[in-house]
């Protein structure tokens, strides 16, 4: 079911969902069940999708939605904080691991490593990351989310196998690219069917 869900994402879509509020109530965040991403296929047009992520070595290709509301979270990689912006800060973004199932965060916590690159798009810019750290957290560790001003990094965040306590994957900015002169492959990847398979 997760995989059915393609959203078209254009540069109209994304302004018009960046004028949407999202919600940022982290306490009602649910476990994925059949019922969620059911519940999620009824009310996609709630998901307000606002760019791509994109980790080539791990074969992940996502959308990016505003919020952690369980209906976002189910479909897409949803940002944590309001006030954020590609680029700039810290960029924070929370996604389901699956374990059994290849979808949402999965291969970020089966396959990632230090040193792979991370894209991120609004569909006008494409920005950069290389991952400098990989490490687990307690799932009270809110502070990771919190912005550095000085610093401008991405934080993913998903559960561990026990879904207990937290994967944290870090990775700076090394480029920020117009869209159009970001390399072909780089280009070919975030213009791809996003990667929520059963594989």
């Amino acid at each position: 079911m997760i995989s059915r869900y393609q959203p078209q994402v254009t540069r109209q879509t994304i302004k018009k969902s960046n004028s949407k509020k999202g919600n940022y109530n982290f306490s009602k965040v649910k476990s994925l069940d059949l019922q969620t991403v059911a519940s999620a296929q009824m009310n996609k047009q709630k998901i307000n999708v606002i760019g791509e992520i994109s980790i080539p070595a791990i074969k992940m290709n996502l959308p990016i939605a505003k919020g952690v509301s369980n209906v976002t979270l189910a479909l897409a990689a949803g940002t944590m904080r309001a006030d954020m912006k590609m680029g700039k800060g810290n960029y924070a973004l929370a996604g389901h691991n699956m374990h059994t199932k290849n979808i949402l965060f999965t291969p970020l916590y089966r396959k990632s490593a230090v040193g792979q690159k991370i894209y991120i798009t609004d569909l006008n810019h494409v920005y950069q990351y290389r991952i400098y750290k990989r490490t687990f957290i307690k799932a009270t560790r809110l502070d990771v989310v919190k912005n550095t001003p000085h610093r401008n990094i991405v934080t993913l965040i998903t559960c561990d196998a026990q879904g207990k306590n937290r994967l944290m994957v870090r990775g700076r900015l090394q480029k920020t690219m117009k869209f159009k002169d970001a390399p072909k492959q780089v280009q070919k990847q975030l213009s791809a069917k996003f990667t929520n398979t059963s594989d």
